[in-house]
């Protein structure tokens, strides 16, 4: 039995215009729809980003109980296993374009077998990697 997934991003915001400014001139995407109050849809990739506004130190799931630290939202840079791997074409204007429009550099380009990478922060405290395939891309290390 096969099932069809869709797939949505989600990402926590302060400041949902500040957001929608960034992430159209830093990365290309544009405004889908406006969601009144709940948010902005953004397309461009592969699936649709939604920013959604979140205040700083709101609570990330529902408290049931007095909420330990790490369950209230920050946007300071923090660090979470899940982030945007951005595919570019040509890596350097595309970091540069990033950086004029808010990211933080977090580390200067790195070469690898698969290809380039940028590490970078968005704004909001949020990893964004920029990556650039060379070669034969991530079959340079498949091993299976």
């Amino acid at each position: 039995m096969t099932t069809s997934v869709e797939l949505c991003i989600n990402i926590d915001v302060p400041d949902v215009e500040a957001a929608t400014r960034f992430y159209t001139e830093a990365f290309g995407f544009r405004v889908g729809r406006r969601l009144g109050a709940a948010g902005v849809e953004l397309l461009g990739g592969p699936a649709p980003i939604y920013l959604l506004p979140k205040q700083a130190g709101s609570a990330a799931v529902p408290e049931t109980v007095p909420p330990a630290a790490a369950t209230r939202r920050t946007f300071e840079r923090h660090w979470t296993p899940v982030h945007l791997d951005i595919i570019v074409t040509d890596i350097e204007p595309a970091r540069a374009r990033a950086l004029a429009a808010g990211a933080r550099p977090e580390s200067e380009l790195s070469d690898h077998l698969w290809g380039r990478m940028a590490l970078l922060a968005d704004p909001f405290g949020h990893g964004v990697c920029l990556i650039q395939f060379t070669g034969r891309g991530y079959d340079a290390i498949t091993t299976g």
